[in-house]
């Protein structure tokens, strides 16, 4: 342990951390888990503030996860802070089912009584009725292409008071961009996404500026930033969205002008808001 201590948080269960796959049974890190770790703490620091002020509140303290994966964040969550509470309850929702089976064996063993994991997409979590009504926390990272938008109508109709969001693998606006373009050819702004690279990497940022004003038009206040500790990822952006207001109406109607302007009308469903 004597090269690895000081990488762990103090109150770390190594016993998960060994489940995890992240130290050997020896208790050694490679690199790869050193890099690993590094990122969960780093998205850890992103939750724990969350967490602090619904704990003192009435909050029930329901979080979800959704592409839970093997679960590496719900798990470390809970282990640095639910499992000494009287009172929260952890979700993983994954829709390989031999993942879902490894989760609930690791969670079994070490007595993380209040976790849960759900074979579903995260479509099918919207009106699952394994999940409570009320959510106050919705994790959603590299949930690729609409999933995430998923997501976020899985926050909006669970009142979720906070969102943390890595996107990944837009495609949709991108293809609708290119369905298009003969269409736009007249509209100077075409060339901001005419050439085939710049559809995709426009698509995809256009993509994540409707998820923030779709939220913003639902009273969430939106902070976008880079996930540093995925330096090595090209997929690093990450949204946090807070509630704070009710819906707003000026979000919805700058929304719909900029789909209206860049021919993406038969999006206005997938990022409506419903007043």
């Amino acid at each position: 342990m004597n090269d690895t201590a000081s990488e762990i948080k103090p109150q770390q269960s190594i016993e998960l951390l060994k489940e995890l796959h992240i130290l050997t049974r020896d208790s050694k890190m490679n690199q790869d888990s050193r890099r690993k770790l590094k990122q969960i703490y780093h998205l850890y620091n992103f939750v724990e503030p969350l967490l602090k002020q619904l704990k003192d509140s009435d909050s029930k303290l329901n979080l979800v996860d959704h592409g839970a994966g093997k679960s590496y964040l719900g798990f470390m969550i809970y282990d640095l802070f639910f499992k000494n509470l009287d009172r929260g309850h952890i979700y993983g929702i994954e829709t390989r089912q031999p993942l879902i089976e490894s989760s609930k064996k690791i969670a079994d063993k070490l007595k993380f009584k209040n976790m849960s994991f759900l074979n579903l997409s995260v479509a099918d979590s919207i009106t699952d009725k394994q999940l409570p009504d009320q959510i106050d926390i919705v994790t959603a990272l590299h949930a690729c292409d609409t999933a995430t938008d998923d997501a976020i109508e899985f926050a909006i109709k669970k009142n979720a008071k906070h969102l943390i969001l890595i996107p990944c693998c837009q495609a949709e606006v991108a293809s609708i961009l290119k369905k298009n373009k003969p269409k736009q050819l007249s509209n100077p702004m075409t060339e901001i996404w005419r050439h085939p690279i710049h559809t995709r990497e426009f698509g995809s940022h256009m993509t994540n500026v409707f998820r923030c004003l779709q939220l913003e038009s639902y009273g969430y206040q939106v902070t976008v930033t880079e996930f540093t500790g995925l330096e090595h990822s090209m997929k690093n952006e990450l949204i946090i969205a807070t509630k704070i207001e009710n819906k707003r109406q000026r979000h919805v109607d700058r929304l719909n002008q900029i789909l209206n302007d860049l021919g993406l009308t038969e999006l206005t469903q997938r990022f409506s808001t419903d007043f």
